[in-house]
This record gives structure tokens, C-alpha cells and sequence, in this order.
């Protein structure tokens, strides 16, 4: 697959594609829909398939400050877009200038002088453009006179569980809030990963007998509620059970923030300074304060077995 950083990067010559347009944040089962029917469109019509998306979110040129938080980094939602078949992914810089394009001046320079879009397919609730004026029945009345169809891909709502809602980006940032991580995967179609560079944290928990990977986390990440939660650490293309924890270690008074990961009997790693990931399966418990280290490490023990055990019937179920 072809990744392509703004619109000069897009090789001369390129000819007619199927192109889909979106923040793609996530890349949840309600994206999968839409980007997996600009492939099969793309294969019908013998062209490639092109997703569009930017970065920074354009909330944080709009209005400074309101980046939302982030389910996937750029990297990671390209790799999930080519799991799906795209041919080309293109990251266009969102700036206040880009900012300014009339949603008219938008698909001339992007889908017609650039991609020469055959067809563009996109959600019901796409807008695009100055102010997001534009709309996909504008999007079509362009297309009359520039010669691309435009497909309309309606999104599946959750189960009942959900209360019926859209699958949304929105509502996976509202799960992993939460702690639903178990909801959040519903709707992203796998479990909500952080990811992030092995800092030196305080070192308690290799002293305690469960040295954690202390992550620090890319900017603006989607982090899920303070708690314990069951998952897997994956370092150097390995996936290791792990138990995660989440908040500000109230044990020792802590006060920042932190993602740590244990792998689970795994006391040989050395992971500072390695880029890593952290799958979330599911919420063990709230972060709590015992009244003595004993009780903690009982209860970490217990909360490593737990873990350990939902992770091995996720794994198997998998199989």
C-alpha cells in the first residue's frame, strides 16, 4: 500500500481512482463498511482505492484546544486500512489555509485535479469544506459536472445493549472513557489499543515482583478509565498476556497519570525505550488504596490471575 503525506506526494500521472474521504479515527466497524465497499468498488471498476484523511484533526485548527481523544495514531490507521484492501492512503496536513477551502474548491483540488475520482463513497453524515458547508448531495451535484459517481454507505447501529446508536467514533471515545472496554471493541471490531514508548516510571513494580512497562503514551491518546484491566502487551512483534494498569497509583500517592503494563510471568524483558502496544480485553476493577502491602500484593496477585485467565479464553477463542 501506497502513503502519501499531502498532495505532492501523489505520484505524476496517477490515474481514476475510488476514493473515500474521513478522519478515520479508529478505523471502528462503521469505517470498515465504508472503506471496505471503496475497495470492492475500486475492484469493479479496475482502479485503486484511496482513502483521504488529516492530521492534525481538523477540531484542533478550527478551534485550538479541542482535539479530540485519539483511538488510533496515522500509522496505525493505515496499517488497519490496508488489512482491508486500500490502495493508497493519503494524509493531507490540516492547516488554517486548508481550512479556508470552499467544499467546491475542496473536490476540485483534491478528487479531481489530484485523484481524478471515478466514484466517491462515503457515510450519510459526511461534510467537508469551509465551515463543513458541504454535504454528500452536494458532493453528488459536483460530481455531475466532474464526472464521479457518489455512493452513500449507511452504518450499522449497535445492539440493543448499545441502545441502537450509530457506530461512531464519538461512541468509542465515550466507551473507553467509561472503562467499557468490552463495549469499545464492539464497535471498533477488536480491543481499544494504546500506544506509546517505555519510559523508567518509580521502578515499585519490580521491586514488588511485577515489573510493568510504563508507557508513555502519544499525545491526545484516548486513555480508558483509571482501573485494572486484562490484556496483552505487544513489544518487538511479540503479543504477551498482560495485566494493565491505569491511573495515578493512589497506593503511593501518586499524582501523574500513567499506562503500565505487567507481562504476565514475564520478569526477563528489558523494554525501555521500545515503541509498544497495549490492548484493552477487560475491566478487572477500580484503582483502589489498601491499608498495608501485604493486602496489595494480594490483591495484585489475584488480579494477575484473573487476567492471565481471561486472556487465555480470548486467546483460545480466537483459535
Amino acid at each position: 500500500m501506497q502513503r502519501w503525506r499531502g498532495l505532492e506526494d501523489i505520484p505524476e500521472g496517477w490515474g481514476r481512482s475510488v476514493v473515500t474521504i474521513g478522519s478515520y479515527d479508529g478505523v471502528h466497524r462503521g469505517h470498515q463498511l465504508i472503506i471496505s465497499r471503496t475497495v470492492a468498488r475500486a475492484r469493479e471498476l479496475g482502479v485503486p482505492a484511496v482513502v483521504v484523511t488529516f492530521d492534525p484533526h481538523p477540531s484542533e485548527v478550527v478551534r485550538p484546544g479541542s482535539h479530540p481523544p485519539l483511538l488510533a495514531p496515522h500509522p496505525r490507521r493505515a496499517d488497519l486500512m490496508a488489512e482491508l484492501g486500500v490502495d493508497a492512503v493519503l494524509v493531507l496536513p490540516f492547516t488554517a489555509e486548508f481550512s479556508q477551502l470552499t467544499p467546491a474548491e475542496f473536490v476540485a483540488k483534491v478528487l479531481v485535479d489530484r485523484l481524478h475520482a471515478l466514484s466517491v463513497v462515503e457515510g450519510p453524515n459526511f461534510r467537508f469544506g469551509h465551515r463543513a458547508a458541504g454535504n454528500v448531495d452536494f458532493l453528488a451535484e459536483l460530481g455531475e459536472t466532474y464526472d464521479y459517481e457518489v455512493e452513500v454507505i449507511d452504518l450499522y447501529e449497535r445492539g440493543t445493549a448499545g441502545g441502537g446508536e450509530p457506530f461512531s467514533s464519538s461512541l468509542v471515545r465515550r466507551l473507553v472513557s467509561d472503562g467499557d472496554v468490552d463495549g469499545a471493541a464492539e464497535v471498533l471490531g477488536r480491543p481499544h489499543r494504546v500506544e506509546g514508548v517505555v519510559v523508567r516510571g518509580a521502578q515499585r513494580g519490580r521491586e514488588l515482583g511485577f515489573p510493568t512497562a510504563n508507557v508513555e503514551t502519544v499525545p491526545h491518546t484516548a486513555v480508558p478509565a483509571d482501573g485494572v484491566y486484562a490484556g496483552w502487551l505487544t513489544a518487538d512483534g511479540e503479543r504477551m498476556p498482560a495485566a494493565i494498569s491505569v491511573g495515578t497509583n493512589p497506593q503511593f500517592d501518586g499524582t501523574e497519570r500513567t499506562v503500565e503494563a505487567y507481562a504476565i510471568d514475564r520478569v526477563d524483558l528489558d523494554l525501555y525505550g521500545m515503541h509498544v502496544a497495549v490492548d484493552f480485553l477487560a475491566y478487572i476493577r477500580g484503582q483502589e488504596k489498601f491499608d498495608t502491602l501485604d493486602a496489595l500484593l494480594e490483591r495484585m496477585g489475584e488480579d494477575v490471575d484473573r487476567c492471565r485467565d481471561l486472556v487465555a479464553k480470548a486467546d483460545g477463542a480466537q483459535r
